[in-house]
């Protein structure tokens, strides 16, 4: 990969793992747009740079992580169902990411629902969620295994479910990727320098790609709570649906779009 095709891939994780419109989905349309979506380095790369990513939450709400034991115990129930059914499911999920269809479809419907989320629960004053409540939504994480629901969106509306306002659901979504995406990332690596070794050449795109993301989703992050708060999800409901209509659109025009 170019310098230039490292920072745009780290630019969009940056703004979209947070945001519930599917960091996949967008890798899509611009690995395939840059020509480097069948290359192996490039698959581990979309998944590696999200270190960077859950950095940024780490930086962004360190108190909460010195909080308590009871925090971290929360965060590991609602982690449980996704690292089980993951390592069970992971041929099945590797195969479903190589269906744009899916991606485009699964954008689409989340799309509609986030469209209409907004009128379907009240707002309550902030609270952390329960142990029970953790493992719900937990459960939630698991659908955003299907490529284009979006992890975000998928833990934000399963917190809503619990009784949880959109901030705070929010913010426990942007804790449950912590050891989510810690996990996946050090699985990918790991795989990858099984098959393939790690070369001295990947370590400059890794670490630029990781500073840039960390810096980008600090940003995202920020203005994703102060704007839902206020706005609600609509506005990113309609942006799914084009977003997934326009991956329709280039794969009905014949246009090859290589899954990261």
């Amino acid at each position: 990969m170019s310098l230039i095709e490292v920072i745009v891939l780290a630019i969009i994780e940056g703004l979209t793992e947070f945001l519930p419109v599917s960091s996949t989905g967008h890798m899509i349309i611009a690995s395939s747009v840059m020509g480097i979506a069948n290359d192996s380095f490039v698959k581990l790369f979309t998944i590696a740079i999200q270190f960077g990513a859950i950095l940024s939450v780490v930086v962004l709400y360190y108190k909460r992580f010195l909080k308590s034991l009871e925090f971290y115990l929360k965060l590991i129930i609602a982690f449980i169902p996704a690292a089980v059914l993951g390592l069970l499911l992971n041929d099945y999920i590797d195969a479903l990411l190589e269906s744009a269809t899916t991606v485009a479809v699964s954008l689409v419907l989340g799309g509609i629902v986030l469209l209409f989320i907004d009128k379907y629960f009240k707002e309550v004053p902030d609270q952390e969620p329960s142990r029970k409540q953790s493992l719900a939504i937990g459960f939630f994480q698991v659908i955003a295994m299907i490529p284009g629901v979006s992890r975000s969106a998928a833990t934000i509306i399963g917190g809503m479910t619990q009784g949880l306002n959109k901030k705070s659901a929010a913010e426990f979504s942007f804790f449950l990727a912590v050891p989510t995406m810690f996990a996946a990332t050090v699985y990918k690596m790991y795989k990858f320098h099984k098959e393939f070794g790690f070369q001295e050449e990947h370590l400059s795109p890794m670490l630029i790609g990781n500073a840039v993301a960390f810096v980008v989703a600090l940003l995202a992050i920020k203005g994703f709570i102060g704007y839902v708060t206020q706005n609600g999800f609509r506005i990113f409901g309609w942006y799914r649906i084009i977003l997934g209509g326009v991956i329709l659109l280039l794969i009905a025009m014949g246009y090859d779009l290589q899954m990261v």
